[in-house]
């Protein structure tokens, strides 16, 4: 038994000092199977130690009674410090008062069984000096260990769940973020296309059918698919057309703009976080210049080899910075290497750099 409690108080120390990295492990491998079940394990745990002490003063049958008896008291004991002195007292920081009730309720427990045991299993250490001093031992540690194991998970489970809504609030306030940023039409976009419609509506020989088409087609996309954790590369790819075939109606078809889109047959059946590769397109347009510098272009490369995305996007670099307002607001870079480092941590990589005076070309590979 001595060595048990040495066995507490160095599990005790370790939780103290590394408190940090038990947590995260905890919060990393998600053991809320063992955190569920810790109460039951610590029961059988001590149903064995109370029949292996038990059994230098009694035998079977008596024996399970004795069990029967202290471990019934026990619980009672195990989930007061628990569920009602951590709560109340060591979390509210008032130690002291902790400390003091804890003690209490270990004299108590103690004397409760050193004056019935005794005379309720006829264990004879009044004449054996050296059993009564061995029972008083067994019954003190027993006590001791129960107290500072309900303690120890007590605060164990605070310190966890605490570690744990952190984590979460983390979480939702990156979603929050992201869900913020996320793909979403700029109403002097929205009112620009709209005047466009109405100014070749005028006009008996301009079709406004596939500019009212291709409208409907990003709004449904802002509005439906964006909102959703992921969506397929068909509807991702949908939206990026759809978008380009605005400013080409926009500019009357003269847009240097190419997609080559390879593996059609899959792009159903592949789901990707939505708004990355539409907005990669539409950082595009906005930085080429396109419509306004007749020498800009866009050339844009999906491919799928291995379950393996490729995507890649070049576009032309005009001696001065264009901005042009292409009404889709995107992600940004940032927001897309976070929803990256979210889905797909270690299986992506992520390229942009200058390829020549005039080109710039970003370059996404993905691991699906």
């Amino acid at each position: 038994m001595f060595l048990v409690i040495n066995i507490v108080f160095i599990l005790l120390i370790i939780r103290i000092s590394l408190n940090g990295k038990i947590l995260r492990t905890m919060m990393t491998y998600r053991w809320r199977l063992l955190l569920r079940y810790q109460h039951i394990f610590f029961f059988l745990c001590f149903t064995v130690i109370t029949a292996i002490t038990g059994n230098y003063f009694l035998a079977p049958p008596t024996l399970f009674l004795y069990i029967v008896f202290v471990l019934l008291p026990n619980m009672g004991v195990y989930y007061l410090v628990y569920a009602f002195l951590v709560p109340k007292y060591y979390l509210a920081n008032k130690y002291p008062t902790f400390i003091l009730y804890s003690f209490l309720v270990f004299i108590v427990s103690a004397l409760f069984r050193i004056l019935l045991e005794p005379t309720l299993f006829s264990i004879s250490i009044v004449d054996n000096s050296f059993a009564h001093a061995n029972f008083l031992y067994l019954v003190y540690s027993l006590q001791a260990l129960v107290i500072l194991i309900a303690s120890f998970l007590g605060i164990t489970k605070d310190k966890f769940l605490i570690e744990q809504d952190f984590q979460n609030l983390g979480e939702e306030k990156e979603q929050l973020y992201l869900d913020l940023m996320r793909s979403k039409l700029s109403p002097h976009f929205l009112l620009n296309t709209l005047n466009n419609i109405y100014v070749k509506s005028l006009d008996p020989q301009q079709a406004t059918s596939d500019s009212i088409l291709q409208l409907s087609k990003l709004l449904q996309y802002v509005i439906y698919d964006a909102a959703v954790e992921k969506i397929s590369l068909a509807k991702e790819f949908a939206s990026i057309k759809a978008l380009q075939l605005l400013y080409q109606l926009k500019y009357h078809n003269k847009l240097n703009i190419n997609l080559n889109i390879e593996a059609q047959d899959s792009l159903e059946l592949l789901e990707i976080p939505p708004a990355i590769l539409l907005t990669l397109f539409e950082n595009s347009l906005k930085h080429s210049g396109i419509g306004l510098d007749p020498n800009s272009f866009i050339d844009a490369t999906y491919s799928l080899t291995d379950n393996r995305l490729f995507f890649q996007i070049s576009n032309y670099l005009p001696a001065r910075k264009s901005n042009t307002d292409t009404g889709y607001k995107g992600l940004g870079n940032q927001a897309i290497l976070k929803m990256l480092d979210k889905y797909y941590a270690e299986q992506y990589t992520f390229d942009a750099q200058l390829k020549d005076a005039q080109t710039y070309v970003t370059t996404l590979t993905m691991e699906l």
